[in-house]
């Protein structure tokens, strides 16, 4: 059994994959904010869940949270193992629309988050010898990606980039990391209806006079590459595949893209530049 923490598990991807890890018989902690107020029903629905299943109170935006929670877990279980950056918020929009605070917002959830999130852990999988990162990231960091989603793209690729980073950093330390690539899955989810729009409201109805529902043809043009079955539980259970993974064989990247909108394909060609390059200089070591 696997401790696991796992990042805006209210809903969506976190909720599905708390649920598989916990099915697989991994003791979850399933972190979201304001377990009191507006998530106070999905925190009780998964401390129902199972004897191993509990929701944790985790603000992501604030590293005074994000420290209490890690305290907690280490408190009751003794040890992490596992921690699944999941937290994002997607926006829809023309960009020149959305405020600067508004960009730096979307930055903050998808990206400064894990870096919260992994300094309060990091400490402790270090000490340990061992452990995993799973970042769950997003096709639209290099795949075939629509305008109007702009600030969320940008942030999805600078997790990406932190990710890849990171993994080099911690490896001589014994811990794994995989990147999940889900592709756009328009259903089954809520990161499109909780989407945040522009607060420009004046710019915003200016490119609706020259794009008028170029948005919304484009979101169901790109819906129906999918195939009909395409379920995004899938991109649980391949969390919970890697995390039952021995140590040191776990995949660097995983892919779950029914579109198949090309990320793929730009992956692999970045990761095998970046493993040539590692043997070039001689640290080939850190590509564990």
């Amino acid at each position: 059994m696997s401790t696991v923490i796992i990042t805006g598990a209210s809903s969506g991807f976190g909720a599905m994959t708390a649920r598989a890890l916990t099915d697989a018989g991994h003791r979850v902690y399933a972190g979201m904010r304001d377990t009191e107020g507006r998530n106070k029903q999905a925190a009780a629905d998964f401390d129902a869940y199972g004897p191993h299943a509990a929701s944790l109170e985790m603000d992501v935006s604030d590293q005074a949270s994000v420290d209490a929670a890690v305290d907690r877990v280490r408190q009751e279980a003794g040890r992490i193992d596992v921690v699944v950056h999941n937290a994002g918020h997607m926006t829809l929009g023309p960009v020149e629309a959305f405020t600067v605070e508004q960009i730096a917002a979307v930055y903050d959830t998808n990206v400064l988050s894990t870096q919260r999130v992994n300094r309060a852990v990091l400490p402790h999988l270090r000490a340990q010898g061992e452990g995993l990162l799973v970042w769950v990231g997003s096709s639209s960091a290099r795949g075939g990606t629509p305008p109007f989603l702009g600030p969320y793209f940008a942030a999805k690729a600078a997790e990406d980039s932190l990710a890849v980073s990171i993994a080099a950093e911690v490896a001589r330390f014994g811990i794994d990391t995989t990147i999940v690539v889900p592709g756009s899955f328009t259903t089954g989810t809520n990161h499109y209806a909780h989407a945040g729009r522009p607060g420009d409201t004046a710019v915003a109805d200016s490119y609706d006079q020259k794009y008028a529902g170029v948005m919304d043809d484009l979101l169901g043009r790109q819906a129906r590459l999918s195939p009909a079955d395409a379920d995004p539980a899938e991109v649980a259970r391949e969390i919970t595949r890697v995390v039952g993974l021995p140590r040191g064989r776990r995949p660097f990247r995983v892919y779950i893209d029914p579109a198949q909108d090309g990320a793929e394909e730009i992956f692999r060609i970045g990761d095998r530049v970046r493993r040539e390059f590692y043997r070039a200089v001689g640290y080939e070591d850190l590509l564990r």
